[in-house]
């Protein structure tokens, strides 16, 4: 198995990037042919979709605009519970479709958070597409309209992800090594 260190953790392969690539055409193709018509304001959920993002864009064959926000919910390992808006929302929202293009869904914390605030800033529809879903950490009640993968409840970094900040350049996936 592939190992890297990043800090004081060592991690193993998880997820290649071959697969990273399959399931990001597999979005895209869902997302084209549902969204064609609905002139989407893309909205990346920065830091870690940033990867996630620009490879599924570079997919969508239909006319579009991205935006950019960055929230945090994480520190070290684990979720703080609390959702800090770092840069916020400044496109006009009223009446539009908004799809967050987000990293992983785990608690489902930062989505729903944004969620709220797109639709109370005037979004008429959200759409949630996600990489990675880990459905036993999810504590939500939204829908997640498009999904890439499920995964089990692992920390996992690379492909965006990161551990105190490294990691978020690898093109593959690692799970952490206990």
């Amino acid at each position: 198995m592939k190992r890297i260190k990043l800090l004081d953790k060592e991690f193993g392969l998880s997820i290649p990037a071959s697969d990273i690539k399959k399931a990001t055409w597999h979005l895209a193709a869902k997302i084209n042919r549902d969204l064609k018509d609905k002139d989407p304001l893309m909205v990346c959920i920065l830091n870690g979709s940033f990867m996630f993002s620009a490879d599924l864009m570079k997919l969508i064959e239909f006319p579009c605009q991205i935006s950019f926000v960055k929230l945090a919910s994480y520190e070290g390992l684990g979720s703080t519970g609390v959702v800090k808006e770092l840069i916020g929302f400044n496109e006009e929202l009223k009446g539009r479709t908004v799809v967050l293009l987000e990293d992983i869904v785990d608690t489902g914390i930062t989505v729903e958070s944004c969620i709220n605030q797109l639709l109370k800033n005037g979004a008429k529809e959200v759409l949630v597409a996600t990489m990675l879903y880990k459905p036993k950490a999810f504590k939500g009640k939204i829908k997640l309209d498009y999904v890439g993968m499920e995964i089990p409840n692992d920390f996992i970094v690379g492909y965006g992800l990161d551990y105190n900040g490294y990691g978020r350049n690898l093109p593959d996936i690692y799970s952490l090594i206990e």
